[in-house]
């Protein structure tokens, strides 16, 4: 029997190297009106629409359906892109769902602004600006599109008290107040961070997910587990907090290696530890200060509403929180519960782990420094 959760660790650990360089990231939709016109300027990765990927289903790209296309489109100059994007567009349309008072309105396409073609490595970020009349009177408008374009964020812009929210895909935004005043409370901001926290740890967040399990290979006993977990939260909400305010900003170029590097670091030691060193925590929350500049460069794609900042910087700590205890209870109930005691638990369980875990963050870190 454990040899058979052995391998089924071993599988799933595996399917980790597929997630590697294209990571699917919300859109951004700056939305504002003006003498009866709706206009948003929606940022966004045209390649991943145009290639019918579902973005509300896959974390990466590379292990999509539409992979080749996507692949191909990316690499096609901004013109031959704009070409097969307007192609597409009047489908498109049809998945974006912008109300007032109960109607349908059908959005135009006014632009389209695709940089150059660079590192194909990169994710692409194009703009489009749509354009809405609004019918006489109009004083809210509920702005949503389908499930498949994955998650939005809605920024209204312009006016004082704007609406910002988060929106999964297929969801509609409540009723939206072109004259302003129409922030989220605390509390709906709070509910609806906590879920994007959980979000980029699972299913997103593999990096974040091989570091807690390497941390869970040396020493599965959860009160161990606890203090290491502690003590990387308490650090990647610094780090968290200090960057989103602008306090610090260290480029993703560097951080995203670091991170590779930490993974390496924990699984490695794994094979050489038979305990729990009293430095470890320590080492931990060394590392937790380069998570949270991570986690924040997650952020900065898309914001941290500015009428709600500190609810929604705690409740992005809180949903990262649980996605790693989730995490580690996910080990424990599978491994930890039934094997931990075993005397083939280290040969048999935690060092084939380590060694894959190091593989995966020992490949990340050669691919993030640009060496393949």
């Amino acid at each position: 029997m454990w040899r058979v959760l052995v391998g089924a660790w071993m599988c799933w650990l595996a399917l980790a190297t597929a997630a590697m360089a294209h990571e699917v990231t919300p859109s951004i939709a700056d939305v504002s009106a003006k003498d009866g016109v709706l206009t948003l300027d929606v940022r966004l990765s045209l390649e991943g629409f145009v290639a019918g990927i579902d973005l509300s289903f896959v974390t990466d790209t590379n292990a999509a359906a539409g992979a080749a296309t996507y692949e191909a489109l990316r690499a096609l100059e901004a013109s031959a892109l704009e070409t097969r994007f307007r192609a597409f567009w009047p489908q498109m349309a049809d998945m974006i769902f912008i109300q007032s008072n109960g109607r349908a309105l059908r959005p135009a396409l006014v632009s389209v602004d695709i940089p150059a073609t660079g590192n194909t490595e990169l994710v692409r970020t194009s703009e489009i600006r749509l354009r809405v009349d609004l019918p006489a009177r109009t004083k809210t408008v509920v702005i949503g599109w389908a499930r498949p374009f994955g998650a939005l964020v809605l920024r209204q812009i312009g006016v004082s008290d704007p609406f910002e929210a988060y929106l999964e895909g297929g969801r509609l935004s409540p009723p939206i107040d072109l004259r302003g005043g129409s922030q989220l409370s605390t509390g709906q901001t709070m509910v609806r961070y906590i879920g994007v926290g959980f979000d980029h740890i699972i299913p997103k967040g593999l990096d974040h997910i091989l570091f807690v399990l390497g941390l869970f290979f040396l020493s599965p006993a959860l009160r161990a587990l606890l203090w290491q977990v502690s003590a990387f939260t308490v650090a990647h909400t610094l780090t968290l907090a200090l960057s989103s305010l602008g306090v610090v900003s260290v480029p993703a170029t560097i951080v995203e290696p670091l991170i590779a590097a930490t993974i390496v670091y924990v699984a490695v030691e794994n094979l050489f530890a038979h305990k729990l060193h009293p430095w470890r925590p320590i080492v931990v929350l060394g590392f937790g200060l380069l998570h949270g500049l991570g986690f924040a460069s997650v952020l900065s794609e898309f914001g941290l509403p500015q009428s709600g900042f500190i609810a929604a910087l705690i409740a992005f700590n809180i949903g990262v929180e649980f996605g790693q205890l989730a995490v580690v209870a996910g080990a424990f109930l599978v491994v930890g519960m039934w094997f931990r005691r075993k005397p083939w638990y280290r040969a048999g369980i935690a060092i084939p782990a380590s060694v894959l875990i190091a593989a995966i963050g020992g490949f990340w870190f050669v691919e993030r420094v640009g060496l393949i």
